[in-house]
């Protein structure tokens, strides 16, 4: 990824991050002036009065940083040559500038910034005893950490950008995949359908048009052709079965011709489940029993992605399945399991819990999964008739 513009990564100010670095600024003003206030009022009136004007003028120029990093930090670091006071501004002005780590940038003004305090230092002596190199390295020193500050801010805001570029681009990417993965299952049972019962009920139609359009045909033969309809609508059925089983043959495992599961098949599920080496503790407060085939089913598909889960992602964890409801209320089912610690035994796309929403919401019902804490739930809640 090329790197970004210093405008793409530089935060926005509030009210706290400007009232700050005015702060900051002025303590910095003062260190650089107050030694030297005295002997200005004092010996040179004229550039007592200069130092506070020159200081004023800069701490307005220095909020347009952001427009015109370089001219500012630039004038700025030419009036802390004749103004003390100019002296913070011009600090986050070229700290500012140095954010952006532009070579070019830096050398002109760090040059600009040394030759200004060497200047200042010159025409303002504290100490007439101390040696002149004393002077220039500590100008050399004060000049390369504000440079290096405002590098070392610079590098993190880009590295915090890109950062949360790159995970919005994954979250993207993945919300991509998951519609893609969508789109190619539809497809698929589309096509499974066609190729399987598009004979069957080719054949059904042609039977029950023969008999719309024959008056002439006996007991006997009305018989013969309604058998034969039965016999292709129940092959249709069990063809239809076959399908559904093998679109679900990667995830479970079960046989392409084997029955699907209904409520009262949950028992045996949570036993295979023991038996595989999966803690499940299943509270069923359901007193119908005449749970309808269908919601039965989509409860047991909740139930049994529960269980594949906590075997993914939290092993050896011990999933608690309550279900309760009746035929006014619905059915709710609520899975509880710890969240896994370590890495995942099998991965795992995220598209099995995709496909039981959907399931779930085409039957009028909701489908939820959350953390609350260090616990994963799965909450679902099916109508007892769609």
């Amino acid at each position: 990824m090329d790197r970004p513009a210093p405008e793409e990564y530089q935060p926005r100010l509030g009210w706290w991050g400007r009232v700050w670095r005015v702060g900051l600024m002025l303590v910095i003003s003062a260190i650089g002036w107050v030694p030297v206030a005295q002997n200005q009022a004092h010996d040179h009136p004229y550039l007592f009065l200069v130092d506070i004007l020159v200081g004023l003028a800069a701490y307005v120029a220095v909020f347009f940083r952001r427009r015109w990093p370089l001219p500012i930090a630039l004038l700025l670091s030419l009036a802390s040559a004749v103004s003390g006071t100019a002296a913070g501004p011009a600090v986050l002005a070229v700290t500012s500038l140095a954010t952006r780590r532009r070579w070019r940038e830096l050398a002109v003004v760090g040059s600009v910034s040394f030759a200004a305090a060497q200047v200042f230092t010159t025409m303002n002596p504290t100490n007439d005893g101390e040696p002149a190199w004393v002077g220039v390295l500590v100008n050399a020193i004060f000049t390369a950490a504000i440079l290096a500050w405002g590098m070392y801010i610079g590098s993190r805001r880009e590295l915090i950008w890109t950062l949360r570029h790159r995970a919005e681009r994954a979250e993207a990417e993945q919300e991509l995949r998951v519609a893609q993965a969508r789109s190619n299952e539809r497809a698929r049972i589309a096509r499974e359908m066609h190729d399987v019962l598009a004979h069957r009920i080719s054949q059904v139609s042609m039977h029950a048009g023969a008999l719309t359009f024959r008056v002439d045909l006996t007991a006997e033969e009305m018989r013969a052709s309604a058998g034969v309809i039965q016999q292709q609508a129940h092959e249709a059925l069990t063809d239809l079965r076959g399908v559904l089983g093998v679109l679900r043959d990667e995830s479970t495992g079960e046989l392409a011709i084997a029955p699907q599961p209904t409520y009262a098949d949950l028992g045996q599920l949570v036993a295979e489940a023991g038996r595989s080496g999966v803690r499940v503790e299943l509270e069923d407060l359901v007193s119908d029993r005449s749970v309808p085939d269908a919601l039965g089913r989509t409860v047991y598909r909740i139930v049994q992605e529960g269980i594949t889960n906590v075997g993914k992602h939290a092993p050896g964890a011990l999933l608690t399945v309550r279900i309760s409801g009746d035929p006014d209320d619905g059915l709710d089912v609520l899975l509880r399991n710890p969240l896994g610690f370590g890495p995942t035994q099998t991965p795992g796309a995220g598209l099995g819990l995709v496909g039981l929403t959907e399931r779930a919401e085409l039957r009028g019902g909701r489908l939820s999964a959350t953390r609350e804490g260090s616990t994963f739930v799965l909450h679902g809640w099916i109508p007892w008739t769609a």
